[in-house]
């Protein structure tokens, strides 16, 4: 499989780089001074692109490579990557699912205590000196508040389950009931949002998701709810959290992600019943190396012919 071209947009992982080299004819897009005439001079050797969250394969990528058979990402979103174009072409398409669920569930976990509790806001008053002048303000309680859940998939469930151990109830939106949940069902994001504490959105991007959290939905949830996003930025109306946020509107955010990562607001940087990651929510060796084996797995799989491990086209 050495001489199999596998094109690697934007650096990812070391440890992915390491092991795409020691398979395949590994082409780092990002090293080469002119982009296009790279992809051109090697057009004709490559048959597999890896993608992840902020770079995949659009229709003029595909277009660009006849020899394309397979989209592999390193992620388990795959909104960079053009899923009816890949169809139409008769390009596979995988992702990295159920690896990384416990990581993401985590962070969601740790972002609504930060903001909660003020943790961050709390450190950074032990370390400014002030804790000698007073003592911090009283915050609020996370065990018990209801915890409303947009999407209860892979990661919206294990979600579900962390906040259960905090004698959380658990509300949720998905496109369809599932009756096999005992969990309550609001049929609009809108009734979710109104009867919840916490809003998380844990759901695929789509275009049915995108703004998914808009002004209506942030009203909702109101000046002591809190939302946390771990999806992807697009889901939220940046202006509009924003604003409720410099208002009073909203009681406080927990962001992974971002409209236009790796640009955030910067109006949220002096609030402090704001939390902001840099897009971390798998970003643990165990689980990214884990992700790497499994990009790798599906691309041994797809060039000796056999099933993919975990196929989304």
């Amino acid at each position: 499989m050495e001489s199999i071209g596998v094109l690697l947009p934007i650096p990812m992982s070391p440890y992915l780089e390491q092991e795409l080299e020691k398979r395949f004819n590994l082409l780092k897009l990002w090293t080469a001074p002119h982009k296009t005439q790279f992809i051109k001079d090697h057009a004709a050797s490559i048959r597999a692109i890896v993608g992840n969250a902020s770079a995949g394969a659009d229709a003029e990528l595909i277009d660009s490579l006849p020899k394309l058979e397979i989209v592999a990402s390193y992620s388990v979103g795959i909104d960079k990557v053009d899923l009816k174009y890949c169809k139409e072409k008769g390009v596979r398409v995988t992702n990295t699912p159920d690896v990384l669920t416990d990581d993401v569930a985590d962070i969601a976990i740790g972002l609504t205590l930060a903001v909660m509790r003020r943790l961050c806001e709390s450190d950074r008053y032990v370390r400014s000196g002030l804790w000698k002048k007073g003592d911090y303000k009283l915050t609020t309680k996370f065990t018990g508040k209801t915890v409303g859940i947009i999407g209860l998939g892979r990661i919206g469930k294990a979600i579900a389950k962390r906040a259960e151990a905090f004698s959380c109830p658990i509300a949720y939106f998905s496109r369809t009931e599932k009756p096999d949940l005992k969990y309550k069902y609001y049929p609009t994001v809108v009734e979710l949002a109104s009867h919840c504490d916490v809003l998380v959105v844990a759901c695929p991007l789509t275009e049915e998701t995108h703004h998914v959290i808009n002004r209506e939905v942030i009203d909702a949830l109101g000046p002591k709810g809190v939302l946390i996003n771990i999806g992807r930025g697009p889901h939220v109306d940046e202006p509009e959290l924003v604003s409720a946020l410099l208002e009073g509107r909203l009681g406080g955010a927990g962001l992974d992600v971002y409209q236009n990562e790796p640009n955030v607001p910067e109006q949220l940087f002096g609030l402090e019943n704001v939390v902001l990651l840099p897009h971390v929510g798998s970003a643990t060796t165990e689980t990214r190396n884990a992700m790497a084996d499994l990009v790798i797995g599906n691309l041994e799989a797809h060039f000796l012919n056999k099933p993919l491990l975990t196929p989304v086209v």
